[in-house]
């Protein structure tokens, strides 16, 4: 195992430790429990938006909190859900007396220890709601979850969700509003590589030098079938033609389009899926009104792609435009 770490057990602390220092202007991290908030308080009457997860899919979550996105966010130990006092410390930390919204990754973890936190922060007379992101098409059931597992569109829900926040938005409209994204979004991932969890010492799984794995999810899980490694313009058609099928998409529609590398992707490598992706959905008739591409939801030094595929409209497409300041996302600022 070859890892720029100190020692397995302080990983999510030293990379804390590096946030605050690194986004001292942005940031404000508690260690105990461990948690990360907006330095600038939530404004009175915003819904704050409360995300989480387990660590080493960064910059998500932390990454994006700030204007525009997330009020507060809660890491986990690497692959681990975290906890609902975490949950709950960050989500009273960042109520501005609106209530807050729990965006959930459809993980059986994290969906039990909301759910807790939810209550807990009730009973302080918090309102809270919850959405669900459950957008990968590889699999019904894995070894993380019951049904779909929660992946890239969890990215652009927390953008557009964030930005609608910030306008003002009440908290039963911020959940109608996921609820309609959630139901527009799908994806799929694919891996060339296994990754490292550092206290485990060992790939998730195996693949020989000939092999990839396609329908991978962002705990290192096997795919839905292990293929010969093919053409990056295979690899886009193998993930775009059960997104696309899926929901399923109707030509005439728009869409954003969102090529995510899974931490050891280049940047030029994906930009050779995204050319293709955006073909492919040209084809299908449908028209790529906004588009990401970069490594914004990974899973630790795994190399390997996956595409989202959100239907839109004039309403998200203005909600994906407003400003947003993250120390992972910035525009309009």
């Amino acid at each position: 195992m070859k890892k720029l770490i100190n020692a397995p057990e302080d990983v999510v602390r030293e990379a804390l430790e590096g946030m605050q220092a690194a986004h001292a202007d942005r940031l404000r991290i508690c260690f105990d429990p461990f948690y990360v908030v907006r330095k600038d308080a939530t404004a009175k009457g915003k819904v704050a938006l409360v995300s989480g997860g387990g660590s080493g899919h960064e910059p998500m979550h932390g990454g994006f909190v700030g204007y525009g996105m997330l009020d507060a966010a809660c890491p986990g130990h690497v692959f681990t859900s975290p906890t609902p006092d975490q949950m709950y410390e960050a989500g009273k930390a960042a109520n501005g007396g609106a209530g807050v919204l729990q965006i959930v990754k459809n993980y059986t973890g994290d969906v039990m220890n909301f759910d807790m936190a939810a209550d807990m922060l009730r009973d302080e007379g918090i309102a809270v709601e919850s959405v669900l992101t459950d957008d990968d098409v590889a699999v019904e059931d894995s070894l993380y979850t019951a049904g779909r597992r929660g992946v890239g569109l969890t990215v652009l829900m927390e953008k557009l969700l964030g930005a609608a926040a910030e306008k003002g938005m009440d908290l039963a409209g911020l959940k109608a509003l996921g609820d309609r994204i959630r139901a527009s979004g799908r994806s799929m991932g694919m891996a060339l590589t296994p990754c490292t969890v550092p206290h485990l010492g060992k790939p998730s799984f195996e693949l020989a030098e000939n092999e990839m794995e396609v329908g991978i999810g962002i705990h290192g899980e096997p795919g839905r079938h292990r293929v010969p490694i093919a053409k990056a313009d295979e690899v886009a058609a193998m993930l775009m033609e059960p997104v696309l099928s899926d929901l399923p998409f109707k030509a005439g529609e728009s869409i954003i389009l969102f090529v995510n590398g899974m931490g050891g992707t280049p940047l030029i490598e994906l930009y050779i899926v995204y050319r293709k992706a955006a073909e492919i959905a040209a084809k299908h008739g449908l028209t790529v009104s906004r588009s990401l591409v970069g490594s914004y939801i990974t899973s630790l030094e795994m190399a390997g792609t996956s595409v989202t595929a959100l239907r839109c409209d004039d309403t998200l497409l203005g909600l994906w435009d407003a400003p947003v300041n993250t120390p992972a996302l910035r525009w309009g600022v």
